[in-house]
């Protein structure tokens, strides 16, 4: 669904036509971002490499409630929805911020509020916005800073939404019960590919998956056979629209 990779003003200039995957289970999503909350909030991961070892300590593995507690979401479109949906069946109290209000997580019981407020009053905090110039690093170090110390963030929707070198300094400092990330702000030429027989030359990514309380998995929480069999059928639609003159909604245009 993204397309900030794509000059859409060179392409235009050059009569180039691009369409984009505008929709595909926001499920999948969203099902995955709340799974990356639960798992860092429960120590899931570490429970489970201990296992292995033999070791059933529980040691570190204090998690919390997250029944009662607030869920900011940033972003509320159909992948938001979908987390508040989520967390609100969790028994969690919404907060949301957007640049216009979604009927469906009103009903829900969300209020929105400005950024800085969600980000202070939040014990759990989600990113579903598209990267663009205006949402580059929407989470950077003033964001960090007005988060709560124990705050929970999750994002699965683009590694530049978020200053990640920002991120490991609060993390040193020991702030945060847990990060959850399917993206990365550098990914290219790294997610997707096997890199573990080599010397990954990112000091910041390194650092980042040391931290016990961070979760990093690699850009797959769109990867169900719903989504990818609505990616390939939306593609090929595309594709068709194209060669046979028709009109799609999925072509995109440069803004103004």
């Amino acid at each position: 669904t993204g397309f900030n990779n794509v000059d859409l003003a060179t392409a235009e200039r050059l009569g180039m036509t691009v369409a984009r995957v505008s929709y595909y289970s926001p499920y999948s999503v969203a099902e995955f971002a709340w799974a990356l909350a639960t798992a860092v909030n429960r120590r899931i991961v570490r429970a489970s490499i201990r296992t292995r070892d033999f070791d059933f300590r529980l040691d570190g593995l204090m998690g919390r409630d997250l029944h009662g507690r607030t869920a900011g979401v940033l972003g509320t479109g159909k992948i938001g929805e979908a987390f508040a949906r989520i967390a609100h069946g969790f028994g969690m109290r919404l907060l949301g911020w957007d640049v216009a209000e979604n009927p469906a997580c009103v009903e829900l019981g969300m209020r929105y509020v400005p950024k800085d407020e969600l980000l202070a009053r939040s014990d759990l905090i989600t990113l579903h916005v598209p990267l663009m110039a205006e949402t580059r690093h929407l989470i950077d170090a003033a964001a960090l800073k007005a988060m709560r110390d124990d705050a929970i963030l999750i994002n699965s929707s683009r590694g530049g939404l978020i200053d990640t070198a920002a991120l490991v300094g609060e993390l040193r400092a020991g702030r945060f019960a847990g990060v959850g990330l399917d993206v990365y702000e550098a990914e290219a030429g790294l997610f997707f590919l096997d890199k573990s027989l080599e010397a990954v030359e990112d000091d910041t990514l390194a650092r980042l998956v040391t931290f016990p309380n961070v979760l990093v998995t690699s850009h797959q929480a769109y990867y169900t056979e719903d989504a990818v069999g609505q990616i390939v059928e939306t593609t090929v639609r595309n594709v068709l629209d194209y060669r046979q003159g028709r009109r799609s909604e999925n072509v995109l245009v440069p803004r103004s």
